[in-house]
């Protein structure tokens, strides 16, 4: 113990090592000390010795263990945060919010062998005896093909189309209208067509979902011009949320219907070839009241028919209309690298029915992103889909099974 003790009976403990007497600031020296060390702490020699010496000497009392932990894995855990933080937040998601309200979800019987007085009564709904008019209102981006294969869908049981257009993404990019540079491909819906512009804010830095909000806004100022009226049905859904022809044309002759109702799709990405799930929700159909129906597309009410159509995400001819979109609608933050856009991945991405933005399953239960993980397998079923897609399956290939390639654009 004495072997311990400095001139003045003082014992300094620096980590597993000491010093005797007064050690001056920052130096690890023990009795088993280098040469080197022993200069810098007798203090003769310290301005002679060379940086590597001195570095040496101040390492000499730190582990080597917390030394690669400080300058290897702190680096590592927080490039891994950067690169992969998103994906451990929705892994974890089930931890920090609650699945939501299921649905009420109303059965769907159809078969164009049944009549329709039968088919309103197995819903347990009266028959009219004249179909309600019928009001189909979106908003355009850029999304020719699938309004196409959409209007024509339907085009019989429709009174008014509705289409409103920005020379603005929801980003605040400028961009052409579109659609009205392409008008004459809809020569079929012109008689029973409104169609307005909207100009865009262009508020720099600002949230996509208020310029959203805003261009929606707009859109329900342009229903009211079409000339809609209480008890006509109104169809709230984006251009490639599409209900099926037989689904719209079952609640324009059905009475008591419920005023509100949302619509059960089939969730397909990038083609009819890859189908995710029947999650998709947001389309739906009301009963119109003036005063107090408000085009949305958020969760309206509780009741969900089932099996009413077709969602078909990023279904597009060109590489370059997936990169306008990713870099244009609300959720471009999910662009995190720049490499995301670059087209060669795009196509890749495609083909192996991956996530364009590496991300993991939206969901809430670990059940149902463990069960999603990985690619999208293919389908090969072209029944029950858009009759005019299959009518014109030569013109529309990219969107049907064993298609994957992409045109440049």
């Amino acid at each position: 113990m004495a072997d311990l003790l400095g001139e003045k009976g003082h014992l300094f403990w620096l980590g597993k090592k000491c010093c005797f007497g007064m050690p001056e600031a920052g130096c690890p020296c023990s009795k088993k000390t280098d040469y080197s060390c022993e200069n810098v702490c007798g203090g003769a020699s310290r301005a002679a010795l060379s940086m590597s010496r001195r570095l040496r000497c101040a390492l000499q009392g730190f582990d080597l263990k917390a030394l690669l932990l400080l300058f290897i894995g702190v680096p590592t855990l927080v490039f891994v945060i950067y690169a992969h933080g998103q994906k451990i937040t929705y892994f974890l998601r089930p931890l920090w919010e609650s699945p939501p309200k299921p649905f009420r979800t109303i059965p769907h019987y159809y078969h164009e062998n049944v009549s329709m007085e039968n088919l309103c009564k197995l819903h347990g709904w009266g028959i009219r005896e004249m179909p309600r008019r019928v009001f189909d209102a979106v908003l355009f981006s850029n999304e020719f093909d699938i309004l196409e294969v959409r209007w024509n869908e339907l085009s019989p049981y429709v009174s008014e189309f509705i289409l409103l257009e920005s020379n603005s993404t929801f980003t605040g990019l400028k961009k052409p209208l579109y659609f009205a540079e392409n008008r004459h491909r809809f020569k079929f819906v012109e008689s029973r067509l409104t169609y307005g512009t909207f100009g865009g804010r262009f508020v720099k830095g600002e949230n996509p979902f208020v310029e959203e909000a805003y261009q929606r806004k707009a859109l329900d100022q342009l229903i009211r011009i079409a000339g809609i009226s209480d008890d006509d049905l109104l169809i709230m859904s984006d251009v490639d949320e599409i209900p099926s022809g037989h689904t719209i044309n079952l609640l324009r002759w059905c009475d008591e219907i419920p005023e509100k109702l949302h619509l059960q799709l089939r969730n397909y990405l990038y083609s009819f070839e890859f189908y995710l799930d029947d999650d998709s929700w947001r389309a739906s159909v009301h009963r119109y009241q003036a005063g107090k129906t408000t085009y949305a597309h958020l969760r309206q009410t509780d009741d969900l028919l089932a099996d009413s159509g077709w969602h078909c995400s990023f279904c597009f001819r060109h590489i370059s209309e997936f990169i306008f979109k990713m870099n244009a609608y609300s959720h471009v933050d999910r662009v995190r690298f720049a490499y995301f856009l670059n087209r060669f991945r795009i196509q890749d991405v495609i083909c192996r029915g991956a996530d364009l933005f590496d991300m993991l399953p939206e969901e809430h239960t670990f059940q149902k992103i463990i069960a999603k993980l990985g690619p999208i397998p293919s389908t090969y079923s072209v029944v029950n889909l858009p009759g005019y897609l299959i009518q014109n399956a030569d013109q529309y290939r990219y969107l049907l099974p064993g298609n994957c390639k992409r045109e440049r654009g």
